[in-house]
């Protein structure tokens, strides 16, 4: 396999779609560079699917443009857009071998069988398959089969590759070294890949940027970490992170922030008083003792690396990472911490980040 020549950037423009009344895509526009790997996430019914269908031809857009290198293919039907896919569903066929399945759309395309052969080896091998050449979809695990829809797609050699919750069917092990398999294929074939899943996890830990999707829109797209330490907006913030990112509500004044049950300093306001916004902290950025926040416990969760501890500033919880060994009690008074550069201030009405 030629690997790493075959890429090819992707440019989506002002793309909507409405099935009915109901719109699924509303003028959504995506720049995607050549070889990267860009995750659509979001939660179910944002239109992260109806997207990358719309990539695939699987869906006419009702405006808008669609962009593979340098041709329009709009219009095109999915075999002329020069793409692979990977299905949520392993899609693969029973009654054919681990090969067979491998080399299934290079035979329909009518390719020399010197070169199926050569291909079909180089995917087993890429992916693990060699063992299971011979095998039926049957004898194989979940993972197993799961690889194999890959491989096939990967074998095709189209410079995009496009994925549906591949994972999405597997338990947790497996998907774990799914993810790890995947992301090191990506940095040896480079294809540029659109993967779609709901998974944070996932997200975080394999693309190189995120698409967050929400209503049919995008709402941001940036970096793994950018994301989860910047969030545009609260429902980012709420989406992106496990815990999500913890939101006070309350009124600046005079360097304090109060809300309901609490007031504490916050340092320079970001904004003028008297306006009222959202102050977001993720868990691991509060620190237990010594702070300003009066907080009440109300309980510790031992996970292991680290504590969770919940806790109620006035009549809010929030969420707090500790060390493992940290003690409190249920109903004990605790005072947080926090680090002024770590916050993320929003406008409350919105629910949109301040520059």
């Amino acid at each position: 396999m030629s690997g790493g020549t075959l890429v090819a950037g992707i440019s989506i423009e002002g793309v909507t779609k409405t099935y009915g009344k109901a719109p699924a895509l509303r003028d959504v526009s995506l720049e995607i560079r050549e070889g990267e790997f860009m995750v659509l996430l979001g939660p179910s019914g944002c239109g992260k699917t109806t997207l990358l269908r719309t990539v695939a031809g699987l869906e006419r857009v009702d405006r808008g443009r669609v962009r593979i290198g340098d041709r329009d293919v709009t219009d095109l039907p999915p075999r002329d857009r020069n793409i692979a896919m990977v299905f949520q569903s392993y899609a693969v066929f029973p009654h054919m071998t681990v090969g067979q399945n491998i080399g299934f759309g290079l035979r329909m395309k009518r390719r020399p069988k010197d070169e199926i052969r050569r291909r079909v080896a180089d995917g087993a091998e890429l992916l693990g398959l060699v063992p299971y050449l011979d095998r039926y979809p049957a004898q194989l695990s979940g993972g197993q089969r799961q690889r194999v829809a890959v491989a096939r797609a990967v074998v095709m050699d189209a410079p995009v590759l496009l994925m549906d919750e591949p994972l999405s069917n597997l338990d947790a092990l497996l998907r774990l070294q799914a993810r790890a398999d995947l992301k090191r294929l990506h940095n040896e074939v480079k294809r540029t890949t659109i993967y779609v899943t709901h998974d944070q996890v996932e997200a975080m830990s394999m693309g190189d940027r995120i698409a967050v999707m929400r209503d049919g829109v995008i709402v941001q797209v940036d970096a793994p970490m950018e994301i989860y330490d910047r969030p545009a907006t609260q429902f980012v913030g709420s989406f992106i992170g496990s815990p999500p990112m913890n939101f006070l509500t309350g009124t600046l004044g005079g360097g304090t922030f109060s809300g309901d049950g609490f007031s504490f300093p916050t340092g320079r306001p970001p904004v003028s008083d008297g306006r009222t916004l959202l102050m977001g902290v993720r868990a691991e950025h509060l620190t237990l003792g010594g702070g300003d926040i009066p907080a009440r416990v109300l309980v510790s969760e031992p996970l292991g690396s680290h504590a969770l501890i919940t806790a109620m500033v006035g009549k809010t919880p929030v969420k707090v990472q500790v060390p493992i060994d940290t003690r409190v009690q249920p109903d004990e008074e605790i005072r947080l911490g926090i680090q002024p550069g770590l916050v993320r201030w929003m406008d409350q009405a919105t629910g949109e980040a301040l520059p």
